[in-house]
């Protein structure tokens, strides 16, 4: 099935603790197996979740500005969704 949504930034490979651009929607591509973790922007990070993606899926995370992803494997980049 086809996604629609807005591009709003460059891919980031394999993120690791990064805002990608301190966007509140992420596009995440698997390129292998793979687990997606989600921390608060804090100093002391707080896991906030993770998830399995498994290699070639997509999936569009919704998060606050300063929450970092971290996840190996893949792909990131900031997006928005056509209501935002």
């Amino acid at each position: 099935m086809a996604q629609t949504f807005i591009v709003k930034g460059s891919n980031v490979d394999n993120p690791s603790a990064n805002t990608i651009g301190n966007a509140n929607f992420v596009r995440v591509h698997a390129t292998a197996n793979t687990t997606l973790t989600v921390t608060d922007g804090q100093d002391s990070p707080v896991t906030l979740g993770t998830v399995y993606i498994a290699s070639g899926d997509t999936v569009i995370i919704e998060k606050a500005p300063k929450d970092k992803i971290t996840c190996t494997n893949s792909k990131a980049s900031a997006v928005g969704s056509p209501r935002s």
